[in-house]
Formats: structure tokens, C-alpha cells, sequence
């Protein structure tokens, strides 16, 4: 019996000894350490790109895009002949990743010009924001204008049962106010007036609970606060503002949001309405982002991944598209598809892209448990 015990006294000694290596080894040691996440350069690490089929033809204006589960959706305007909007032109295609092939989709319903257009996907049809209210159902591949909104323009999120929208404008012109649409009911409610006058681009997320609406400009660029809507029980509440830089787009995580806007990201924790500044991006961090699941990604003239629990950016091979504006882009649950978007020319109109790539990132490796030791 002694001897068993000697023995499994020495088989523990070992395994508490291997432990202690690993503990080492993942900086669990007594003292010292490594230095902070945030104060480590990101690492350079290839990630596999690839081209997508060219879709059949560019969107000049008006652009916004879905993603269905199985296609991206993608609708906007062109213009007439005569290169005015006068006589503009609705398209809508299809992008399946599957396939690698696009399809044409029925001209989406005729609205009124000039407004920014939204889209939001609600499980069954890709609902389009703009100077009047669309839906397209790929089960039908038909179109349906909706009843005409209160308001219009601005952001719009889905909530799981509405689409709310608020804000927006156009030449001069801005709104502060917002309404939501049910499509069980086929209605519109006007929204609570908001705590904060209008903004012509508003930037946001919706985090589940709450439409999260950050700082930005009047039409005269006066500084205009942020706040958030709670469609549950129709009323706002105001926010700290977002400090240092203007966003240009904003993605959700499940615990915070990111306002990218360039090199600086800032995250937005609605729980304690904290603002914090990540590390800086190894370059302009571009303003197509999504969440991958673990991960922040973005991409302009690089492409880069933020890990939140390492505190750090890391770099990846840059996109084949170059470098454009106003790209839309998607994640399909294991790939982010860019695609679209404009190159301002020298003198004219812009050049406006009917290309897209696709990006797949490293498999993610999430870090070693952290110990007191």
C-alpha cells in the first residue's frame, strides 16, 4: 500500500510540474511577465483571398446589401442614358458563394430618388429603407413596395420583430425623427421623439435590447450627441459621445460595439455606457467590417483582424480589389465577401466597380487561460 502511494505520490509531482510549465509558458509566472496585449506589435500572418465571379453589372447609387443565409443581395440605382438620375434605373442581383455565380433579380419597385438606402434582413425578406419602403422575398423572387413610412432616410435595423429606422436627410435638409414597420401587421408607428436633433449619415448597431445611435454632424456640421432607442418600450436615453474620430461604420459583438472610422477604433460597452480606444490599427482600418464570431475584421487597403481577448490587431494579406470606396460587404458565417463600390476619377464621374473577393480567415486560436499563480 505505501509503495502505491509513493507511486501515485510521484505520478501527481510530475503532472503538477507539467502544469507548472504550461502555466510558465503561457505567462503565469510568479512576478515579471509579459508585457500588455496592447503594447505588443501585431503580428503578420497571410490569409487566403480569392476573386468572385464579376456580377453582371455595376450599382451606381443607392447601394445596400443582405445577406440571406445562402445569397448576398445586393440593390441600388443606376442612371439613365443620359447620365442624370432624372431617368434613373432600380436594379437588384444575387451573389451565391456556393456557386461562385450571380443572378439577375426582378426591378425592385419604383421609389422616389435622393434618399440614403438601408436594407435589413428579417429571416424571410430583404426589407429596403429609402425615400419609400421595399421588400423582396427570394422564396417568391418577388418585389412588394410596403406602405409609406412617417419618416424616411437614415439608419434602419431589424429588431427581430420591426424595422426601425430614424434620422437621416439630404442637401441641406436633416430629420430627427424615426418610425418602425411591422410586417405582421403591414404598419408603421411613429417612434418617441429622440434626445438629440437630427443627423444626416447616423451611425450605429442594434445590440438586441436597444438601437445604439453614436455622436455625428448637422448639415451645417454642428456636433450633434448620441443615444439610444429601446423599441421594446419606445423611449431613448442619451450616451456619452464618441471621442477622437467620426464613425463610418459600427459592428456588434454580443458584449460591445465598434465604431471604425480609420487607424483608431473605439469600442462602445452599452452595460456601463463606457467608451475605451483599442490599440491602433496597423493602418487605415477601412469601413468595411463585420463580426465573425471572435473576431472584428476589417478592410480598406488592408485587411486586419481585431482579437479582443489578446487586445490586438493582426494583419493579413491585403484584398485584390485595391484600393476603393463604399464597397459593400457581408460574412456569410466563415467567408467575408467585398464587393462593388467606386474609384473617384481625376475629373468626371466615378468609376464604379461590378468586382468582389472573398476572404476566408485563419482558423481562430483562442488564448491560453490566464492564472494567478
Amino acid at each position: 500500500m505505501d509503495r502505491q502511494l509513493t507511486k501515485r505520490g510521484s505520478a501527481f509531482l510530475a503532472f503538477g510540474l507539467a502544469l507548472a510549465a504550461v502555466a510558465v509558458a503561457a505567462g503565469c509566472g510568479v512576478g515579471g511577465g509579459s508585457r500588455s496585449a496592447s503594447d505588443r506589435p501585431a503580428a503578420k500572418v497571410a490569409g487566403p483571398w480569392r476573386a468572385i465571379a464579376n456580377a453582371p453589372g455595376p450599382i451606381s447609387a443607392g447601394r445596400t446589401s443582405v445577406w440571406t443565409g445562402s445569397e448576398m443581395i445586393v440593390t441600388g440605382v443606376n442612371p439613365g442614358s443620359d447620365g442624370t438620375y432624372i431617368d434613373s434605373t432600380r436594379v437588384a442581383e444575387a451573389y451565391s458563394p456556393r456557386t461562385n455565380a450571380w443572378r439577375v433579380l426582378p426591378t425592385p419597385p419604383k421609389v422616389e430618388d435622393g434618399c440614403k438606402s438601408t436594407a435589413a434582413w428579417t429571416g424571410k425578406e430583404m426589407l429596403v429603407w429609402s425615400c419609400g419602403l421595399t421588400a423582396y422575398n427570394p422564396a417568391t423572387n418577388q418585389w412588394r413596395r410596403l406602405p409609406d413610412a412617417p419618416t424616411r432616410h437614415g439608419i434602419a435595423i431589424w429588431t427581430g420583430r420591426e424595422l426601425v429606422g430614424w434620422g437621416g436627410g439630404c442637401c441641406g435638409d436633416v430629420s430627427d425623427d424615426g418610425s418602425a414597420y411591422n410586417p405582421a401587421t403591414n404598419t408603421w408607428r411613429k417612434l418617441a421623439p429622440a434626445p438629440i436633433s437630427g443627423q444626416q449619415s447616423p451611425i450605429g448597431a442594434f445590440t438586441g435590447q436597444e438601437l445604439v445611435i453614436f455622436n455625428g454632424h448637422g448639415p451645417g456640421g454642428d456636433r450633434v450627441g448620441g443615444a439610444a432607442y429601446n423599441p421594446r418600450t419606445d423611449t431613448w436615453r442619451r450616451i456619452p459621445s464618441l471621442p477622437g474620430i467620426r464613425a463610418l461604420t459600427a459592428v456588434y459583438d454580443g458584449n460591445e460595439i465598434y465604431a471604425v472610422g480609420g487607424p483608431r477604433v473605439f469600442s462602445f460597452n452599452p452595460s456601463n455606457d463606457k467608451w475605451r480606444m483599442l490599440p491602433r490599427a496597423t493602418s487605415d482600418a477601412g469601413h468595411a467590417a463585420v463580426w465573425t464570431g471572435d473576431r472584428l475584421i476589417v478592410s480598406g487597403s488592408t485587411t486586419q483582424a481585431y482579437d479582443p481577448p489578446r487586445d490586438l490587431w493582426r494583419a493579413f494579406s491585403s484584398s485584390p480589389l485595391g484600393s476603393r470606396q463604399d464597397a459593400e460587404a457581408v460574412w456569410t458565417g466563415h467567408e467575408l465577401i467585398v464587393w462593388g463600390g467606386l474609384v473617384p476619377q481625376a475629373s468626371g464621374a466615378p468609376k464604379y466597380l461590378a468586382d468582389g473577393a472573398g476572404f476566408i480567415p485563419p482558423r481562430y486560436s483562442p488564448p491560453l487561460p490566464q492564472c494567478s499563480c
